[in-house]
């Protein structure tokens, strides 16, 4: 997760104009083409692209649309989504499936963070699930204990308001696995304290 200095991953405002809020995008350099990314971004980007069995994504990550389906959102990704895998998307309202190409298909689950996190690892065989975002999907993998590695991307930049990260987490239980660093971001690999 892309993070700011002050502890937000999207800004105040999110709209379909500004999907990760007023000044969010800024917190995205190392990956989406800031002329100063280094050698490290790189390395950091290819954590954050190396393939899993399955995603689980929450529904404002997926797209603007709130309430019920009222238009044919397809996420923000156009027809081939990064992910080529299944994506479960949590959400209040129900959706058949969208099969994309490359791969990827993006499944509405109702029945909140547990039950997609199950899917997910049902249909990953083993490959690995990963947590997309946004906040409140990470917020709830982090208190049903289910993640055994977490990458920040601490971005020099404040926000001052938006979307926390960390709210409502008590404790953290992770350490340092590795650290790189570029002037776009600070690149921490945690690991969960005891894992192997």
């Amino acid at each position: 997760m892309s993070v700011s200095l002050d502890g937000f991953v999207a800004g105040p405002g999110q709209s379909r104009e500004d999907p990760l809020g007023k000044r969010g995008v800024e917190l995205h350099g190392w990956h989406i083409g800031d002329p100063r990314a280094t050698g490290a971004d790189e390395v950091a980007a290819g954590w954050l692209m190396r393939p899993r069995g399955a995603y689980v994504m929450g529904r404002n990550m997926f797209g603007p649309v709130r309430g019920r389906w009222d238009e044919d959102w397809r996420g923000w990704w156009g027809p081939e989504p990064p992910y080529h895998a299944p994506v479960f998307v949590l959400t209040h309202h129900s959706r058949a499936p969208i099969e994309m190409d490359g791969g990827t298909t993006f499944h509405f689950v109702t029945g909140g963070f547990d039950a997609a996190y199950a899917q997910a690892v049902e249909v990953a065989g083993g490959a690995g699930v990963d947590i997309a975002g946004g906040a409140s999907n990470v917020r709830q993998a982090l208190l049903a204990g289910v993640i055994d590695e977490l990458t920040l991307d601490v971005a020099p930049v404040l926000l001052g308001a938006g979307e926390r990260l960390f709210d409502g987490v008590g404790s953290f239980g992770f350490e340092p696995a590795e650290v790189l660093h570029s002037p776009l971001a600070t690149h921490i690999r945690y690991r969960r304290t005891g894992a192997g």
